[in-house]
């Protein structure tokens, strides 16, 4: 793996921070606006919506402009809507931030994932987007809850201020590894952009897409739900909260690790062994959630299986889009976040069932019993085929009926 490679992962990781610190923040930011906490939780969402949006929209503007000058543009814009968040003391401005923020990340993430592509062999994508990611779970053992941490001291306001001043390093990394090429497709033979654009409607693409959203929903459905069930159901001090998110957090880097090892060659094995364990994994999480032993133990495996399974899913997207090499980065970062805005709105609507602060936990086995549905029917395909002498990865793929023609 080369270095800017890892340099890409620095400032993921300064991202990722911000993108999941909020699940410790909440309950203090709620209660700065006055608003509930599943109020409050829409932040998740709309970050998550502006991530969505901003993927495909910041990667088509991407293709004319040279690649570091792009990804520092987003760093940049990213700090300073962390600042403007940090002083505001009105809720909507809030949001606001959130969302600016949001789409220069969907821009810097999707501009990454296609460089990082472009940094390994062809037969690499999998290792290549474990590393980037890495920067994620990374944050989520380190940064996520220095976060919680610093909330919880000085205030919600000084983990935003923290956010900022780490891009800074982030964007040195960035100034000094990344070539300052240009993206553009056209420039070197590739396809045009609505070529690139037309592979949005084939089912591969579409399927991997949707199911990588369905998993990543219900990771966000119950992470960002899971400071009130470390205080109020495990009944645990609120510095726990940080020590639980890093239970999370050293769980995904353990299955993205994994996974990073095997989505390329094996992408069925990963999907047929972590999707029903991670299935059965959020209904028990809910039973032994008053349990602390219990819920650090189920926090670790279900950051392993959810990152392990997640991570395997949006590989294939890259995969299935490698005939849009300057737009597959940005139908990945869309899967991912479409996933991340949906979980946390149904786990606030679970919320306010019988469940109650258990209710994200019930909703994130409910999503992935749907996205293992899904995948079900293809089950009985990798049976025939398998008798035929096709391998179980290669089997678990839906026909493309535009392929061939």
């Amino acid at each position: 793996m080369s270095l800017p490679l890892y340099l890409l992962a620095v400032a993921v990781f300064a991202m990722g921070t911000s993108e999941f610190m909020l699940a410790g923040l909440l309950p203090d930011i709620a209660s700065d606006f006055d608003v509930t906490v599943a109020t409050a939780g829409v932040l998740t969402s709309a970050f998550a919506i502006g991530m969505v949006v901003g993927a495909p929209l910041m990667a088509a503007l991407a293709r004319d402009w040279p690649g570091r000058s792009s990804l520092l543009a987003f760093i940049v814009t990213f700090a300073a809507a962390h600042a403007a968040g940090a002083v505001t003391s009105s809720f909507t401005v809030l949001l606001a931030t959130r969302v600016v923020a949001a789409l220069a990340n969907a821009g810097f993430l999707a501009v990454a994932l296609t460089a990082a592509a472009t940094l390994v062999p062809l037969d690499k994508k999998g290792r290549a987007l474990a590393v980037l990611l890495s920067g994620t779970t990374v944050a989520t053992i380190a940064g996520v809850p220095s976060g919680s941490v610093l909330g919880t001291v000085f205030g919600w306001r000084a983990a935003f201020w923290a956010v900022a001043a780490l891009c800074l390093p982030a964007a040195l990394g960035v100034l000094k590894g990344i070539p300052g090429g240009r993206v553009k497709a056209e420039a070197t033979g590739g396809p045009a952009l609505r070529a690139e654009l037309a592979l949005l409607t084939k089912p591969r693409v579409l399927l991997v897409m949707l199911l990588g959203a369905l998993v990543n929903a219900a990771t966000f459905a119950s992470f960002t739900f899971l400071a009130p069930v470390v205080t109020d159901t495990a009944g645990l001090d609120e510095l726990w909260i940080s020590v639980v998110l890093m239970l999370f957090g050293a769980g995904s880097f353990v299955g993205i690790t994994i996974a990073g090892r095997l989505s390329d060659q094996r992408p069925g094995l990963v999907v047929a062994v972590s999707g029903p364990l991670l299935l059965v994994g959020w209904p028990a999480l809910a039973v032994l959630a008053d349990r602390p032993v219990a819920l650090c133990t189920l926090v670790f495996v279900q950051g392993a299986l959810s990152f392990a399974l997640g991570s395997t899913l949006i590989t294939q997207v890259l995969y299935e889009a490698a005939q849009a090499p300057t737009m597959a980065g940005s139908y990945a970062t869309a899967a991912l976040n479409t996933g991340a805005a949906v979980g946390p709105l149904v786990a606030a609507t679970a919320l306010g069932t019988e469940a109650g602060g258990l209710g994200p936990l019930w909703a994130s086995g409910l999503l992935v019993g749907v996205a293992l549905l899904i995948v079900l029917p293809l089950r009985t395909r990798v049976a025939i085929n398998r008798s035929a002498g096709v391998s179980y990865d290669e089997a678990l793929t839906v026909p493309d009926p535009t392929r061939d023609r």
